[in-house]
């Protein structure tokens, strides 16, 4: 791959957050797009699957855009609306 658009798709990767605190476990996201989410086996909640997490947070994240429509489907679907998508 170019170098130039590589560094171009790590620029323009859409930035995402999980706001884990209100979480509900319902499983809405993971089943939606489980290439970008998944249920942490520790509390049970949300979590951004660890290849896309960012700073060792597991509700924050960047994703590439091949994901972002799942990603946005399953943010919009959310019955608490705990995740947000940027970028």
């Amino acid at each position: 791959m170019d170098l130039t658009i590589e560094w171009m798709e790590k620029i323009t990767m859409p930035k995402i957050t999980i706001n884990r605190a209100e979480c509900t476990s319902c499983s809405t996201c993971w089943s939606t797009c489980p290439e970008v989410f998944e249920e942490d086996p520790k509390d049970g909640m949300s979590r951004i699957v660890e290849k896309y997490r960012t700073g060792g947070d597991p509700g924050t994240g960047e994703i590439p855009a091949e994901h972002e429509a799942c990603a946005q489907e399953a943010a919009d679907i959310c019955p608490v609306s705990i995740i947000t998508i940027s970028g």
